[in-house]
């Protein structure tokens, strides 16, 4: 089969003339980023809500320079058209740089650029190319810089990642509460520093990470509040050169049309915003606390799931694969082990973008493109990995009765007997069991401290899952006011 001859066409930047494939809509500065930066081999067009934020940027530019009348109707109309296609993806595969790159951003603002010009230019009824008649810097770029188009689109992407992940947590924290709802007349042995304490049932255990989780959910929401201050009309350095204020005010009316997020607002001190990052520390931050909940999580299911024979056994995972090549009909608790390296990916990524953070120099942070690849990462990660946790794990768990015996045997019941015996004879019969394997009722029975009514008050599993003295009456305030009147 003969191969398709490929043709090309001639470029030029800074540096000199270049020939671009034919085919391609990015051009020669998109051309010498994959030469120079191929290195990660993980491309925008891997993070689709990426390009989709560079679309969206670049047409709310579009759409103030019309209004100002610094793009004609005739280009403008050819540029905007050209960004909605790369809103919509159908542009996507075009955005090949490297996420990895020297330049602060600006090969993949290059890669917009090019890839839009490129497009009006055909639209338009020209060849495929990003200079002529459309040009990619001066009238894409029009009022532009990397240094604002690339954060902002970064924001925008992050928010959209974001919201995608809140959906993902919402899953889980349903599949917890449906577990804590389930479990909750379960009683199981409860644990500090691994050794036995007093009960606690298995629903308020799953309820206790339910709880964590919708903190988590609640973090996200502020990320996301803190990720809506942009620079767009920032250009090189903040200060605003060759972007006046009206432009400023209508890019920043556009963006928040285009991409429907409400709250996307124009910073106060662009300069600030331009060369600082620890909006994205603090965001990523934000992941890092939901990675540390969700590998506690993992770690205890671990620990619960232990066994069958000589570890917890209080849970049972699902099944869903064999655990070993050599030892058969062995089941390993895999996607809990799945998520905890998970969470661990996520840590690490956001210890990266802390030091990419500092690592700005003066007016500029170079090193975006590095907090941008970790930051998405870390988002891939979570919303890949939690939907897996919950369908898989969580929603099959189911509870072992083995745990409800191991409380009837438990030291740990020697705590209700407290308000009565006193720490001293609770802390001696407390031993005694321990050395003998007599229970604790045996005991406080043979030594004459309680008999068998009081023993079946304080010592009642169910009365000391929730506040108050085991033995005695509960009743609240209301109801102590409801008897006096």
């Amino acid at each position: 089969m003969q191969k398709e001859s490929v043709t090309f066409r001639e470029e030029s930047d800074l540096l000199g003339p270049r020939k671009v494939p034919s085919n391609a809509y990015w051009g020669v500065q998109t051309l010498r980023a994959q030469e120079n930066f191929a290195v990660s081999r993980v491309h925008l067009f891997n993070y689709s809500t990426l390009v989709t934020g560079l679309g969206m940027v670049k047409k709310a530019c579009a759409l103030a320079n019309r209004d100002l009348g610094h793009l004609s109707q005739e280009y403008s109309k050819a540029i905007i058209q050209a960004c909605d296609e790369v809103i919509e993806g159908e542009l996507l595969h075009q955005f090949v740089v490297d996420m990895l790159q020297g330049g602060a951003g600006t090969s993949t603002n290059m890669n917009a650029n090019e890839v839009i010009a490129s497009r009006a230019n055909e639209i338009l009824g020209h060849e495929k190319n990003s200079q002529s008649p459309i040009s990619a810097n001066d009238h894409v770029n029009m009022s532009q810089s990397t240094n604002d188009v690339y954060p902002t689109a970064i924001k925008v992407a992050t928010i959209f990642g974001l919201r995608g992940l809140q959906s993902v947590l919402e899953q889980l924290i349903l599949a917890l509460d449906n577990k804590a709802e389930e479990f909750k007349s379960i009683l199981k042995l409860g644990r500090t520093e691994m050794q036995d304490a007093v009960p606690i049932t298995l629903g308020q255990v799953f309820s206790a990470w339910s709880g964590a989780i919708k903190r988590d959910l609640a973090r996200i929401g502020w990320a996301i509040e803190v990720l809506q201050t942009h620079n767009i009309g920032a250009t090189a350095i903040g200060t605003g050169l060759n972007a006046d204020l009206e432009y400023i005010e209508l890019a920043e009316k556009h963006l928040r049309e285009v991409t429907g997020i409400e709250g996307l607002v124009t910073a106060d001190n662009l300069i600030d915003e331009t060369q600082n990052a620890d909006e994205f520390v603090h965001s990523s931050g934000l992941l890092r606390v939901l990675a540390t909940n969700l590998a506690k999580i993992a770690g205890d299911l671990i620990l619960l799931s232990s066994g069958p024979i000589g570890g917890f056994h209080e849970i049972t995972l699902p099944a869903v694969q064999p655990g070993s090549s050599i030892m058969p009909g062995k089941v390993n608790p895999v996607i809990t082990e799945l998520i905890a390296q998970c969470a661990y990916q996520v840590m690490g990524h956001d210890m990266v973008i802390a030091i990419a953070s500092q690592a700005g120099q003066l007016e500029l942070n170079a090193f975006e493109p590095l907090i941008a690849f970790n930051f998405f990462q870390a988002l891939k990660i979570l919303k890949n990995s939690i939907p897996i946790f919950t369908e898989k794990c969580i929603e099959g768990i189911k509870p072992n009765m083995r745990g409800l015996e191991v409380v009837h045997r438990s030291v740990g019941l020697v705590t209700a007997l407290n308000p009565v015996i006193g720490y001293k004879a609770a802390s001696r019969i407390a031993k005694k069991a321990l050395a003998s394997g007599r229970t604790i009722r045996e005991l406080v029975l043979e030594e004459g401290l309680l008999n068998e009514e009081q023993l079946d008050k304080l010592l009642a599993p169910e009365s000391m899952t929730s506040p108050g003295i085991p033995g005695h009456e509960h009743q609240s305030k209301s109801e102590d006011k409801e008897k006096s009147d």
